[in-house]
């Protein structure tokens, strides 16, 4: 077997994205900011209920990955999902109805915040068990190549699920069967509480494919561009019959692990120099304003037309009536 490709740190390059690419990567950000901030508001007034994860910080990794692929490819992903559901278009109503527990919702109030699908728009869920969803994302991706068809699946795991088991025995299968599979790691630095230097005895995660000649890279997941430079060139190795992916998307959640952690395991001054000097969304519009596409006047706006939309999305799902008893006996078992 050759040996895979190993590149460090990929940091934007001179990309020349357009300004409508701008303004769109910008507001799918912000769009994906103000609703966490909203479900956070949410939680805090007792109407989500379990579990929720936040991705308040991570932004430009789902924007910058979507923007490398076409409508039709797959994503699968873990429990700091909404951001995921929003880059793939789903309405945030919808996904504000789920978290709330409503009929509304895209699973009818009965999934919430870990447990979202649209079939529509390619997404496979949302899923609780850590690294689960990696053999199901390899498993899309044997459908797509099993069926002939041009599609790649996304499948997203954090930096402590890379450490499962099951996660091997995926890039193992991958590997061998040369499927179209991209393994993005979103390593936000900490598994739960536990810094990445702690809980991996070989950080550089973008290597662990290395053992199935699976090449991988590592990417500045706080730069949109950057991130969508990597995800092309993964997307494309695929798409061309290649085989798996690694991407390790080096970025920075700003809350807790979930709403019930005070994240007292790093300090102050570590989360404000990532917020000051490597915020996303600070990133793009400091492009838009230094290319003159917009002004701060103009950037205001966009930010008041996000906010009437994660307010009017909140308000849908207040108003959405809890799903009736019987819903419990849906959507758990096909017939084939």
């Amino acid at each position: 077997m050759a040996t895979p490709k190993r590149k460090r740190a990929t940091t934007r390059a001179d990309n020349q994205a357009s300004s409508d690419d701008l303004l769109k990567y910008y507001r799918d950000m912000l769009l994906i900011r103000r609703f966490e901030e909203k479900a956070g508001q949410l939680y805090g007034m007792g109407l989500i209920g379990g579990f929720c994860h936040l991705y308040i910080g991570q932004e430009a990794v789902v924007v910058g990955m979507q923007a490398a692929t076409t409508g039709g490819d797959g994503v699968v992903t873990s429990y700091r999902d909404h951001g995921h559901m929003l880059a793939c278009g789903m309405d945030s109503a919808g996904v504000m109805a789920e978290l709330t527990g409503r009929e509304g919702g895209y699973s009818h109030g009965k999934g919430g915040s870990m447990h979202m699908f649209s079939k529509e728009k390619n997404f496979y869920g949302g899923h609780g068990i850590v690294g689960g969803q990696v053999p199901l994302g390899t498993g899309i991706a044997f459908n797509y190549k099993y069926r002939g068809e041009d599609k790649v699946c996304l499948t997203y795991l954090g930096d402590g699920a890379v450490n499962q088991g099951q996660v091997y025995e995926s890039f193992n299968m991958a590997a061998l069967w040369k499927l179209p599979v991209v393994y993005c790691i979103e390593n936000n630095q900490y598994a739960m509480g536990t810094s990445t230097q702690r809980h991996s005895a070989s950080p550089d995660l973008y290597l662990r494919g290395e053992a199935y000649g699976i090449p991988g890279e590592q990417v500045d997941g706080m730069d949109v561009l950057a991130v969508k430079e990597a995800g092309e060139r993964a997307v494309k190795h695929c798409r061309e019959g290649n085989g798996p992916y690694i991407l390790e998307l080096k970025t920075y959640r700003y809350r807790g692990h979930s709403m019930s952690d005070p994240a007292k395991y790093r300090t102050k001054d570590e989360l404000d120099k990532m917020r000051k000097e490597h915020d996303p969304i600070d990133m793009v519009k400091k492009l838009l304003i230094d290319a003159s596409i917009l002004d701060e006047d103009g950037l205001k706006e966009i930010d008041k037309e996000v906010k009437a939309e994660v307010a009017k999305s909140a308000e849908f799902a207040q108003n959405s009536p809890e799903p009736d008893p019987s819903e419990l006996f849906t959507d758990i078992l096909i017939e084939v």
